[in-house]
């Protein structure tokens, strides 16, 4: 079954990070999805009604299964095979469910500055409202 990554392409740690899980960690059924591009506003939206927003972290889905934030990033790290080494620590880090609850925190943080600098609101589907 296809499993499918939902990230903000606007944050280039997300992007970073999205990039490298697709080249790298031995999934071989993983599909990005850039959730701030024009195409994944129709998804978003059936998510947004499903409790999940991109704004508060990053989704995978497969099926009708939808993890959202550090459980979506725990998932992912725990079917990684990982193919360098930063994707091998990630996986260290965030496969476990209590770190990666604590730690996820950190990276809405960096993403919500890293979006700042850029000039891009958080969430996407609210363009006018910048929050810090």
């Amino acid at each position: 079954m296809t499993l499918m990554l939902v990230y903000d392409g606007g944050c280039p740690f997300c992007r970073h990070f999205a990039e490298r899980s697709e080249l790298a960690a031995g999934c071989p059924d993983l599909h990005l999805l850039d959730g701030r591009a024009q195409q994944a506003q129709g998804l978003r939206q059936r998510l947004h009604e499903r409790g999940t927003s991109l704004a508060r972290g990053a989704i995978l889905i497969e099926g009708e299964s939808i993890w959202h934030g550090a459980a979506a990033i725990e998932e992912l790290c725990r079917r990684m095979q990982p193919g360098d080494s930063l994707l091998a620590l990630l996986k260290q880090l965030f496969a476990d469910r209590t770190r990666a609850q604590r730690l996820y925190p950190l990276l809405l943080l960096a993403r919500r500055l890293a979006l700042r600098l850029k000039g891009l609101p958080e969430d996407p589907d609210q363009p006018d409202r910048l929050t810090l």
